[in-house]
């Protein structure tokens, strides 16, 4: 790891250990945990790794920026730059567990940025490391909820649990199957009769920010929806959400939405059903069906969701047309990163090579920046 390597360069010290949290795909579930919804994916082989040394204050450098950030324990707000993702986790865990001491860290991905939840790997991989200077232990829920509250509370996206959860509760080999209402879990074991399958991570070559993508818009206008909703279907509840109204209110009272609104619970209640699907599929050890409502699940955050910028949405139509891949879809929010597929890996070889000709002949400009990735299933965080 480079950033073993480069850690005394850096701090003129040898780092005391290295933390690890690896990223994740979300096969089935997009765009549904902030309103409650079910979700299921994986963690996957590669991730983010943070190099670390004990300090009296918190200081951070990545491998992948110029920029150094350095703050206080008790530091209480932002300052609008990649590192509010950690002042947010550095604020939470010193409020729910005071801190002794701080960190200097190095930051290396083993992936480019974009579509695979690195924020929330980074901040669970910087909350590991300070609990291990602070001799604190945290329960897999607690570490959720403290990486979710530094990205939905600190810094302001309007995400749900999905990236923290598969990223802490994975576990190789198995489909986590996850229900964000009340964060009860099964980890579906992968049949024996099932055939095999790759997760390959075709990245488009782009970088997106969620703050200024887009993403807290349509989460807004699925909220309001639900809110019209539940004053049409007689639901009588404060800051109600989709999970809150059934889908026959919906079905009933769809054209009394605006179109945007009716766009993006049509999302929602497709989604749910999806995911309920996948989890029995994949029980069943049908990969081909399981991977086909992957499909289905990108094509609705395209019509639906509204999502997805033009180089993710070839990428995803080339996929969908390459014989071998048994499904996928955006990962992430669908503004630029990468494209997930679930391959068979006797084809993984010639559909990378398929894929990335198609893709590249469309956008010659991202030659340099566009990439395949192999990837297995992985446990998730270590605590």
């Amino acid at each position: 790891m480079k950033c073993i390597s480069e850690y005394y360069k850096t701090y003129g010290v040898e780092a005391l250990d290295v933390s690890f949290c690896p990223y994740r795909v979300c096969p089935i579930g997009a765009h549904s945990d902030h309103n409650l919804g079910k979700i299921t994916g994986f963690a996957i082989d590669k991730g983010i790794h943070i190099a670390y040394n004990t300090s009296n204050k918190i200081r951070v450098k990545s491998l992948d920026f110029i920029s150094e950030h350095e703050w206080n324990i008790d530091v209480e707000h932002k300052e609008n730059d990649w590192a509010d993702y950690l002042r947010g986790a550095t604020y939470y865990l010193n409020k729910e567990y005071r801190l002794d001491k701080g960190i200097n860290c190095l930051i290396e991905g083993s992936l480019p940025i974009g579509g695979l939840s690195s924020s929330a790997a980074v901040i669970i991989s910087f909350i590991l490391a300070l609990c291990k200077v602070n001799n604190i232990s945290l329960s897999k829920q607690e570490l959720i909820d403290i990486a979710y509250n530094a990205e939905n509370k600190f810094v302001g996206v309007s995400v749900g649990k999905l990236d923290q959860s598969c990223e802490v509760l994975s576990k190789k080999d198995h489909l986590l199957y996850l229900d964000t209402k009340d964060n009860t879990y099964e980890l579906i074991k992968k049949p024996a009769n099932m055939k095999p399958f790759d997760i390959v991570v075709f990245y488009s070559g782009l970088e997106h920010s969620l703050i200024s993508s887009g993403f807290n818009d349509r989460v807004k206008e699925l909220k309001e929806a639900a809110r019209k909703l539940a004053i049409y279907g007689g639901i009588d509840k404060e800051n109600v959400l989709c999970r809150d109204v059934p889908r026959e209110i919906f079905d009933k009272f769809k054209d009394k939405l605006s179109l945007e609104e009716r766009l993006r619970a049509n999302h929602w209640y497709t989604e749910f059903e999806r995911v309920e699907k996948g989890a029995l599929a994949f029980r069943n050890g049908d990969i081909e069906e399981y991977g086909r409502l992957s499909f289905e699940s990108g094509l609705s955050s395209i019509r639906n969701w509204q999502t997805g910028a033009k180089e993710q949405i070839r990428l995803y139509e080339i996929m969908k047309n390459t014989k071998g891949i048994y499904g996928g879809r955006f990962s992430g929010a669908g503004f630029k990163g990468c494209c997930i597929g679930l391959v068979d890996p006797i084809y993984t070889t010639r559909v990378i090579e398929e894929v990335s000709n198609q893709y590249v002949r469309d956008f010659p400009i991202l030659k340099d920046k566009y990439n395949a990735y192999v990837c297995e299933s992985a446990d998730g965080a270590s605590l």
